[in-house]
């Protein structure tokens, strides 16, 4: 989850223009995942844990998020690495998103951030009698969804120890296309795609890709992170990529924004009444329509924050060092306050502005006066 960069001198020797609407995207996406997070505690779908009164409007409201939340992040971070990239050789950008991404990933699985909230699921759901002291040493009995209580892939951190992979496996590719970016070939293809109506045509490659991983959704095609599959989220990141090597691509995304957030509520709509009322006709297209609908919350996101969140404060500054610590922390946080509050006696909405006004004054709290002050846990947060 490394930051929007610009700003600053690039490898080449040329001046790069930070992109403040990039940043308050990313600031705008970690709010709703925030938010997210706090509602599964109320949805109908399992968690870690689980309020004692469930909300089916919840459910239809964390669908609709679920459609473009996770892939706003993969498309951030992919902008993220085209800006470290222009400043940073490959083995600086590779040491940069080992510290960024890797060490917070492993100090959050092995201590108490990953392994809490095990501790308060087995606790909740009747698996575990007993402090969390008393079930740290069961943590690394077995795999956890294999039988097990190890999370491998971090819980909620799996987006860094995917990110961090992402960023490998696509490293000599994006090398390479910076290289030739000037070649006829792909400055025609940016051509191509900002003639009107074109961006949408980015969409394809996400459709097609959920059309294949959906014949095998016990495996590759597996939806067990944030929604998506692990392949679609790549296409995701790959298109980030493409989409922040031209200047051009802001502009065509503006004058797109209002055409996408069209498309995007139309064709939610009729992925809601599907998810509420399971219509036949859909879901053999719901793999189409939702890789489609994504895209254009995207553009709409993207298009209507280039238009109108270009300026910088102090607000931004702060927000923008404080977004990957308070992803790290967010969700543990939501779950022991959770676990605290699971059965009173509240109406879904006074627990749902309690849960999420305690649990966010907490992480800002811990973050402001330790996080943020202290070197060793600045370090292992993946601050610089």
């Amino acid at each position: 989850m490394g930051s929007i960069t610009g700003g600053g001198t690039s490898a080449s020797g040329q001046n790069t223009e930070r992109r403040y609407d990039l940043d308050w995207i990313r600031i705008f996406g970690m709010v709703t995942i925030f938010f997210y997070h706090c509602g599964r505690f109320f949805n109908l779908e399992d968690w870690h844990v689980k309020n004692n009164t469930l909300s089916p409007s919840i459910s239809i409201i964390l669908y609709v998020l679920g459609i473009w939340m996770m892939p706003l992040f993969f498309m951030i971070s992919a902008i993220s690495s085209y800006y470290s990239l222009t400043r940073r050789a490959p083995k600086q950008y590779i040491l940069e998103r080992f510290k960024r991404l890797i060490i917070p990933f492993i100090f959050g699985t092995f201590v108490f951030i990953v392994p809490v909230q095990v501790y308060i699921e087995r606790a909740s759901h009747g698996q575990f009698e007993g402090s969390f002291i008393d079930f740290y040493p069961h943590y690394f009995d077995g795999l956890y969804a294999l039988g097990g209580n190890f999370a491998w892939m971090g819980l909620h951190l799996w987006y860094l120890e995917f990110l961090f992979i992402f960023s490998m496996l696509t490293l000599p590719l994006f090398v390479i296309i910076m290289k030739k970016k000037s070649s006829d070939f792909i400055i025609h293809t940016f051509s191509f795609f900002t003639n009107p109506g074109a961006i949408f045509l980015l969409a394809i490659p996400l459709i097609l890709i959920e059309i294949f991983v959906g014949q095998y959704r016990d495996d590759i095609g597996l939806q067990a992170f944030g929604g998506w599959s692990l392949l679609t989220y790549l296409v995701f990141f790959i298109t980030g990529y493409f989409i922040s090597l031209n200047s051009r691509f802001k502009d065509t995304i503006e004058k797109h924004r209002i055409s996408a957030i069209l498309l995007a509520t139309g064709i939610t709509v009729v992925l809601i009444l599907n998810y509420s009322y399971d219509i036949g006709a859909i879901d053999k297209y719901e793999d189409v329509l939702t890789a489609a609908a994504s895209w254009c919350w995207l553009l709409a996101i993207f298009g209507f924050g280039s238009r109108h969140l270009t300026f910088n404060n102090a607000i931004l500054k702060y927000a923008n060092e404080a977004v990957l610590p308070f992803y790290i922390l967010h969700q543990t946080v939501i779950v022991i306050f959770g676990f605290w509050i699971m059965d009173w006696q509240l109406g879904v909405l006074v627990k749902y502005l309690l849960l999420s006004s305690i649990s966010f004054v907490t992480i800002m709290l811990v973050y402001e006066f330790l996080i943020r002050r202290i070197n060793v846990l600045r370090f292992l947060f993946g601050m610089k």
